[in-house]
């Protein structure tokens, strides 16, 4: 739901089939523009499935690997280019003419043999974008789920109807990310990074990522996601993965009552969603709270799921189904 705001700038990837066992669900919160969010939305999930890590069954490290391969992706000509291509009408011409002038042999012909490659251009010296987005990624492997995160969208599982945080809002505040960012060179000024970002960490966000003495997990502002790996069981009934939008208005156990309220006599888990963002939506911006682009991605499992503690592949379809709301281009008169 864009709800108060001029632009929407959330995205979201929702993606039962990962492959023939694995699930894979994203909420990217924008910050500054709407283009890194929505480039993950279309490029983190298939930079976990190309990686090594992914191939040897270590969901976790691929994930990992994955967010730190946004940053560098979205930098030199290449990453201007694909941000171009995501952005407002001029930039998307820009884009698209820059790629047809200095794209290596049509680089986006086939994505399944794109490794990225260097590409010459007036860009190849840009360091990436100044704007950012928040990433929250859940990975279903049989009765496997692996929770990155990065920022301050959320994943909440709800178990016998207990709210269990799977992730934590990375805010500035903390003791573990204000240490990183003084030593980093850093200062935090009113719960805001240099005065500036009221999160952590993030993808993009170049500015902050800057210090060529420190690796990519120790700058200022980091991409690197707290990873939490939990064993689903038979008490598991939903997880939700959210942006800010929706818990500046709700706390984790009040969101799981709601759908919980809700999800047995609704005809979808969308009108679920709705019910959700509607509940959220300020009557007017006076207030502050609920003005925010709102977007939620809304997973039941199915009953019961089938253990599957050796990692055999299993015979039926992953275990949970998925429909997920995200209405745009909503203004509110």
């Amino acid at each position: 739901m864009q709800g108060w705001r001029a632009t929407m700038e959330d995205a979201h990837a929702a993606l039962p089939d990962l492959d023939h066992r694995t699930s894979f669900f994203g909420v990217y919160d924008g910050h500054g523009g709407k283009v890194v969010a929505k480039f993950c939305a279309k490029y983190l999930h298939t930079q976990v499935l190309k990686n090594e890590a992914y191939s040897a069954g270590d969901l976790g490290a691929s994930v990992q690997k994955a967010f730190f391969r946004m940053d560098e992706m979205m930098r030199g000509q290449r990453g201007w280019r694909e941000l171009a291509v995501l952005g407002d009408k001029i930039n998307k011409f820009t884009g698209m003419i820059e790629g047809l002038i200095w794209s290596p042999r049509g680089g986006e012909v086939n994505d399944q043999v794109d490794d990225w490659a260097f590409e010459e251009g007036p860009h190849s010296d840009f360091s990436g974008p100044t704007s950012g987005c928040t990433s929250c990624v859940a990975i279903i492997r049989n009765n496997q789920l692996i929770v990155a995160n990065a920022g301050d969208s959320r994943c909440v599982l709800s178990r016998k109807g207990q709210a269990y945080n799977l992730s934590r809002d990375h805010k500035p505040e903390l003791e573990v990310e204000r240490e990183r960012i003084l030593k980093a060179g850093g200062f935090i000024h009113a719960g805001r990074v240099n005065g500036s970002l009221n999160l952590a960490r993030a993808i993009g966000d170049m500015e902050f990522k800057q210090n060529k003495f420190l690796p990519a997990e120790k700058q200022i502002v980091t991409a690197n996601p707290d990873i939490n790996t939990v064993d689903l069981c038979d008490d598991d009934d939903f997880i939700v993965i959210a942006c800010d939008g929706i818990w500046d208005c709700m706390s984790s156990q009040q969101l799981v009552d709601f759908i919980n309220e809700h999800i047995y006599t609704e005809s979808s888990l969308s009108k679920v969603c709705e019910r959700v963002l509607d509940r959220c939506l300020a009557p007017s911006t006076a207030g502050g709270e609920g003005c925010d682009n709102m977007t939620m991605i809304l997973v039941q499992f199915k009953k019961p799921i089938n253990p599957n503690s050796d990692g055999a592949e299993q015979s039926s379809q992953p275990a949970q189904s998925v429909e997920e709301t995200e209405i745009k281009e909503i203004h509110v008169d």
